[in-house]
């Protein structure tokens, strides 16, 4: 391709001559230095060789830096080349995504999967936002596929930007950057709670706003770390405040409360959610996701399975 040819003229086109050229004499300054004691005795006392060469290096060192720099940075840009297009060539099924280059927020998937899971057990979905502002909350049972979700656009979003294949049938999108708040956790290093690592990166999410043109946003449970009352008066001021500056993105939650912000904001908040059916005590999972609210949730028959609940 026209960028590996570009990449490959950077390490040939040097003042200093070629990479390879500019190594081999290094090895020849090197050679020198190492030189039997019989022939390196009576040169270091009459032509002081080993100080002579000791200048030599430090001379090509200067003289070569900045172009190995440069050439460590090929050779980075090529490794990455080769994993991207390695994709292409272990998963042949993967498609290409288009990169829509407009001033509106895109971003299209059709049987869109997470590319970890194995494709005989990986269940696909469809997701749209077309030129429109959206801020979408999925709610949902325990284990029902509501991070797995986030993690699939986030993860799909990304390849598709770096110029990879994505684990979809077709996808389109524009290039924004992605922001994840997701497995927030405490740091006894830093002296950190779980609340207050959660703040800490929600007050990242509202600054990169502040700086940055396109943020595309997936919040997994926001903040978990509290009491649920403050946790929604929390989660709904954060929506709202995400709200007024025209943020897009995707909330996963369980609290039920935060999808009513659809009423409120029927232009811009979307409901999606992840269903489970119950069939005597077994509860069967779909992964597919759907418009609207959740009504189904499992915590109470997870903990009666466990014995915890006996009534």
């Amino acid at each position: 391709s026209d960028l590996c040819i570009q990449l490959s003229d950077n390490l040939k086109d040097n003042q200093h001559g070629k990479i390879s050229q500019q190594l081999k004499r290094l090895s020849v300054l090197i050679n020198n230095l190492g030189l039997p004691a019989m022939i390196s005795l009576p040169l270091n006392i009459f032509m002081v060789w080993d100080i002579r060469y000791f200048f030599l290096i430090e001379d090509w060192r200067q003289e070569s830096k900045a172009s190995l720099e440069e050439a460590f940075d090929v050779i980075m840009s090529f490794e990455a080349l080769i994993s991207i297009s390695s994709l292409s060539s272990n998963y042949p099924d993967w498609c290409f995504p288009e990169i829509v280059d407009n001033d509106h927020y895109t971003l299209n998937a059709t049987n869109i999967g997470h590319p970890l899971i194995p494709a005989n057990l990986r269940v696909s979905n469809s997701f749209s936002l077309n030129n429109e502002l959206k801020i979408d909350i999925i709610t949902g049972s325990n284990m029902a596929g509501k991070s797995t979700f986030l993690r699939t656009l986030g993860i799909n979003t990304v390849l598709a930007l770096a110029g990879a294949p994505v684990c979809a049938k077709e996808m389109s999108v524009t290039p924004m950057l992605v922001f994840s708040y997701m497995r927030i956790n405490d740091s006894l290093n830093e002296s950190t709670s779980t609340f207050k690592a959660e703040l800490d990166r929600l007050k990242s999410l509202l600054e990169i706003l502040n700086k940055e043109e396109k943020v595309y946003f997936l919040i997994d449970e926001m903040l978990r770390g509290t009491n649920s009352v403050d946790k929604y008066l929390g989660s709904k001021a954060v929506i709202e405040r995400l709200i007024a500056q025209k943020a897009i993105g995707i909330v996963a939650t369980h609290d039920l409360q935060i999808a009513k912000l659809e009423e409120k904001y029927p232009d811009y908040v979307r409901n999606f959610y992840f269903d489970i059916r119950i069939e005597g005590n077994e509860m069967m999972f779909d992964y597919k996701l759907k418009a609207g609210e959740c009504k189904t949730f499992n915590a109470s028959i997870l903990l009666r399975q466990l014995g915890i609940i006996t009534e």
